[in-house]
């Protein structure tokens, strides 16, 4: 096993953990110790394959970056196959990780944005050894939100702005059609639609940088949707909270629960 012996420095407020490679049995051993089922453990298998150089988005010598989503409602378990932002405290607690605005250096309610700037060292400093990023309960992560996260991390890594996250690796988590984000717009948002507001230069550049986060969005290279439900086996059951998620008519069927 190779260990990074970097990451015993340190790099800021962002916490690190050792990089182990492992071979193929290793992983198996982990999958089998957390009781992954089949679904989880092929996104388990995706990402640490990823981390070991043996990437489906390979070209050549390059391992290729990795923007993978994960799908799943609250009761297909992702938190076992995961770590480590989310965007409210309640979410990244349970995680034992971070908010994304504590991560980006800020506090939601300051009303203060952290100011970005060429060659700032402790920015730097703080995503140096960052190649992958993990979120979890994406339906609460904005286009706006992420846009930001998107320019603090380019600047950090000096790369081309074309580049979708600086390079890093991304993983998102979640449903879609959970919590609708907070004084923002969900990343499902179709831009195709006649935009209602263009009133002042402030709003059209928001509207652009929320466009440039979609664009992030579809870029995404790796679905595994995660579908078995764990806490349940009723069949009735489940089929109403489906109904409850899309929004749809369940009027007779709770009835004939009753």
């Amino acid at each position: 096993m190779n260990i990074n012996t970097k990451t015993c420095e340190n790099y800021g407020s962002i916490p690190l953990v050792i990089s182990v490679k492992a071979n193929s049995c290793t992983h198996k051993s982990v999958a089998n110790e957390f009781t992954l089922n089949r679904e989880q453990r092929a996104a388990f298998m995706i990402i640490t394959g990823h981390l070991d150089g043996d990437s489906r988005c390979r070209t050549g010598d390059n391992n290729g970056q990795l923007i993978m989503y994960v799908p799943g409602c609250g009761v297909t378990k992702r938190i076992q196959m995961m770590r480590k932002l989310a965007p409210t405290g309640i979410a990244a607690a349970e995680i034992d990780g971070m908010t994304i605005h504590s991560f980006l250096g800020e506090q939601r309610n300051s009303g203060k944005a952290r100011t970005i700037k060429p060659g700032d060292l402790k920015l730097e400093k703080e995503w140096t050894l960052v190649e992958y990023l993990l979120i979890d309960e994406i339906s609460m992560v904005g286009l706006t939100l992420l846009a930001k996260l998107n320019r603090i991390i380019c600047a950090a890594k000096h790369t081309d702005p074309q580049v979708p996250f600086g390079g890093v690796n991304v993983i998102f988590f979640g449903d879609y059609l959970q919590y609708r984000p907070v004084y923002d717009v969900p990343l499902h948002t179709d831009f195709t639609l006649p935009v209602k507001n263009k009133s002042n230069k402030i709003a059209t550049e928001k509207q652009i940088q929320q466009r440039v986060a979609r664009s992030l969005i579809l870029q995404i290279n790796c679905v595994v949707k995660l579908t078995q439900q764990m806490r349940t086996e009723d069949l009735r059951y489940l089929q109403l909270l489906e109904r409850l998620r899309h929004e749809e008519y369940v009027t007779t069927m709770t009835t004939n629960y009753c």
